[in-house]
């Protein structure tokens, strides 16, 4: 990755990010199973990864147009450049003593190249060096590339949300101790 910079995003960069391809495919997602006690004093939800019969497209969870008026409000976006070329984005809020990643796009050229690693590795930094304790990701649980990259980098499974994007997707969070 020594030829991708990682520097925070400018508004000229705004039009190449949003322009990106937010989606991907996958053979897997993670299906959630609700399982409740007979006597109703016991809830469980389990995540098991699931391999479909076909691949799917994954469909971001937001609506990219409107990203650019969320990026203003108290979050950075880094940026992974080569040149004028644009790789990539993360975008943190910082939030009480966490920073919390709420997108995290690799364009499809360079995709499974390990530039979502590097962008991982940037928000770590960029987390560290302002004193949080906590990196979060969030992503939905049909994005099984993403799910499997938090993993291998270290995160930890920390919770989830049924209906938290507005397209209804179960979200899942991943938590690592940065300090």
């Amino acid at each position: 990755m020594s030829d991708w910079q990682i520097r925070p995003a400018v508004s000229t960069d705004i039009r190449t990010l949003t322009a990106m391809d937010h989606g991907g495919q996958t053979t897997y997602v993670w299906q959630m199973n609700w399982e409740v006690s007979p006597d109703g004093l016991q809830v469980q939800a389990r995540f098991r990864r699931v391999r479909l019969p076909r691949e799917v497209w994954l469909t971001y969870p937001r609506d990219v147009q409107r990203l650019p008026d969320v990026w203003n409000r108290q979050a950075v976006t880094l940026v992974a450049a080569r040149g004028e070329q644009l790789g990539g984005y993360v975008r943190i809020e910082p939030r009480h003593d966490l920073a919390w990643v709420t997108d995290w796009v690799v364009n499809a050229p360079w995709r499974l190249q390990g530039l979502g690693a590097f962008l991982l590795q940037a928000a770590e930094g960029w987390a560290r060096a302002r004193n949080l304790r906590q990196l979060t990701l969030e992503m939905i649980s049909k994005n099984d590339p993403a799910v499997r990259l938090a993993q291998r980098a270290g995160y930890e499974f920390c919770g989830y949300h049924d209906q938290y994007y507005a397209s209804q997707e179960v979200a899942l969070f991943y938590g690592k101790i940065i300090q």
